[in-house]
């Protein structure tokens, strides 16, 4: 049982002593990689050591049984205690989402419902700020679109976690699952009348991709210059700062405009375009992670709903889990966690039970 373990402790130690290594550290990407992944197995490490740990104390205690009985409730507290690691480690053996680890490009867009569209888009840039500042990451604003009332057209931010974080608190594993269409009902600004509307706005999560992560050739990309629209401080609207990167052989195109230099758009853009590229990767590498793109955003259309925040109930449903809670407020101040554990329960149980099947 656990012989896969082996080879994984094996792992463990041999990054432990590339990480060691002042030379390795030379270059941040191949560290951080290093880094991620030791964190991933850190936690098997330490329970499949525990569960040799408690084999060889029942061991031993059953060859002392014979001498003093005493011994023999020691051995069952032992293996009692083994069959409970021996669970905790069946679910962490099984496979996981490979990009968990990841710092996420998240994109905000307005779909059907007009200007409330645009302001409910806002609404959830502020909550996913509000949530990263309650776990301790930065929020970086790549790109935006302001509608005429304040609200959001589209919005790109890159939300990173700070320093070495475990791969449960990485931003992949925990916002991947905001990436759908998101539904509000509620009396509108513009609404004279009183009358509740409902409109939807969309939510793209992309698992940031490092540059050692997405090979992208130079001559397959056709970048155009212009300039930049909306509103904006010195430089903007009056120089050709503004950038849009053409991806020839995917056709995927990315634009990139809020900073006031061309170099500083131009990085912006590659980053989308990175983290586009990188679940295209793997989404033809395995089907788990192309069954979890298709769950996310296709059209901003309302039928096709994650979530609904009901304002007259104070009420947030998660049609894909069952969740609801009345704390609307609290949510939309970036209390997600509660929601956002339930959808993480429901997929490692799904996972457990593809892997029964297999078995």
């Amino acid at each position: 049982m656990f012989e896969g373990c082996i080879e994984l402790v094996a792992e463990f130690r041999d990054i432990e002593v590339q990480l060691a290594d002042p030379s390795v550290h030379a270059n941040p990407d191949v560290a951080r990689r290093l880094a991620r992944r030791h964190s991933s197995l850190r936690p098997i490490v330490a329970a499949y050591d525990r569960w040799v740990h408690l084999g060889n104390d029942a061991q031993a205690a059953l060859e002392l049984a014979d001498e003093d009985p005493a011994f023999k409730a020691e051995a069952e507290a032992s293996l009692l205690e083994r069959e409970q690691v021996a669970d905790l480690l069946r679910t962490l053996l099984v496979p996981r989402d490979p990009l968990d680890g990841n710092d996420v490009i998240l994109e905000v867009k307005a779909g059907e419902g007009g200007q409330e569209s645009a302001l409910f888009a806002g609404d959830l840039l502020r909550m996913y700020g509000r949530y990263a500042e309650r776990r301790g990451w930065s929020v970086q604003m790549i790109d935006s679109e302001e509608s005429d009332l304040g609200g959001i057209k589209s919005a790109t931010i890159a939300v990173k976690a700070k320093g070495t974080v475990g791969l449960d608190d990485a931003p992949y594993a925990r916002l991947k699952f905001e990436g759908g269409v998101h539904r509000v009902q509620r009396v509108p600004v513009t609404e004279s009348q009183g009358r509740i509307h409902t409109s939807a706005a969309g939510v793209i999560v992309l698992p940031e991709a490092e540059e050692v992560d997405v090979q992208i050739l130079p001559e397959d990309l056709r970048i155009d210059v212009y300039r930049s629209s909306g509103p904006g401080g010195q430089s903007v609207n009056t120089t050709d700062s503004a950038v849009r990167i053409t991806h020839t052989p995917t056709g995927i195109v990315v634009t990139c405009q809020n900073e006031k230099s061309q170099l500083q758009n131009r990085e912006s853009a590659m980053r989308i375009l990175r983290a586009r590229l990188l679940v295209i990767a793997q989404e033809e590498a395995a089907a788990a992670t192309a069954d979890a793109r298709r769950s996310q955003v296709r059209t901003v259309d309302r039928s096709e709903r994650i979530r609904t925040y009901n304002f007259p109930e104070n009420r947030i449903s998660d049609h894909r889990v069952g969740f609801k809670a009345h704390n609307l407020d609290a949510f939309l101040d970036g209390d997600l966690d509660t929601c956002i554990q339930a959808c993480i329960d429901a997929d490692v149980t799904a996972r457990l039970a593809s892997v029964a099947d297999r078995s």
